[in-house]
């Protein structure tokens, strides 16, 4: 029980330790004065809400850890203990590639992982959200931004102050730790982005633009785009929601 307490206290200060912030909350200095700089002077270039990213990424690993201590008897054993002691031995150097668990869970559960990851980064990335699926450079410039993040986040999951080393000892075993998840997830979601970013290009658009069923339009969302589901939950949005494609309920 001490174990599950200094996780939530740890999950609780990351949320709050990240203030999402306007990005007009500090103008530039030389604003007032009407004088502009050259630098300036370029086209400007939109940034990513790094800090809005790394907030509904962390209430996506809250999703998760909750749903290993509900489901996973294993995990609940190892709840109890000295927490740090427990935590510095479960992170090691894997020595082979699998992990022990079972190839759903490896190589379809941790791809949608990745790819949910992925696609809360282009939520908050403006550069990422202009472009379809597609030939264009800006796309895959996008998408390759956002295998970088879901990378981070697998090492997180996996071995970071609140991942499954710390909570369930995942790794105390050597057998149980591997180079699968590190990376099958980043790689596997770029994948599945791909796939889901295709299919609701040519698939979903094509159903939407005939017909009007908003249960219809909101199923076949949700059940060509299981990654970007789970990333809109993680955010507070409705699962079947898109960016510019309301579906007015």
């Amino acid at each position: 029980m001490r174990r599950l307490v200094v996780c939530a206290a740890a999950l609780a200060f990351a949320l709050t330790a990240f203030p999402v912030r306007a990005a007009d909350d500090d103008p530039p200095a030389n604003a007032q004065s009407g004088r502009v700089d050259p630098t300036r002077s370029r086209k400007a270039q939109p940034s990513a809400d790094v800090k809005a990213a790394m907030v509904d990424s962390l209430k996506l690993l809250g999703m998760e850890h909750a749903a290993r201590i509900t489901f996973q008897e294993k995990t609940r054993r190892q709840l109890g203990g000295d927490f740090w002691a427990d935590y510095r031995r479960s992170v090691r150097w894997p020595a082979q590639w699998q992990d022990g668990d079972a190839w759903l869970v490896n190589y379809i559960g941790h791809p949608i992982q990745g790819a949910a990851v992925g696609y809360i980064w282009t939520d908050h990335d403006p550069r990422s959200t202009r472009d379809q699926f597609g030939l264009s450079a800006g796309y895959w410039a996008s998408r390759w931004r956002s295998v970088a993040w879901s990378a981070a986040y697998s090492v997180q999951f996996e071995i970071g102050p609140i991942s499954e080393a710390s909570i369930g000892n995942v790794g105390m075993n050597p057998k149980t730790t591997g180079w699968v998840d590190y990376v099958v997830t980043p790689t596997g979601g770029l994948a599945i982005m791909l796939a889901e970013d295709a299919l609701d290009r040519f698939l979903v658009r094509w159903v939407e633009s005939r017909t009007r069923n908003r249960f219809y339009r909101a199923s076949m969302r949700m059940m060509f785009g299981p990654a970007r589901a789970l990333a809109n939950a993680a955010s507070s949005k409705a699962p079947w929601e898109r960016n510019g494609r309301a579906l007015d309920w």
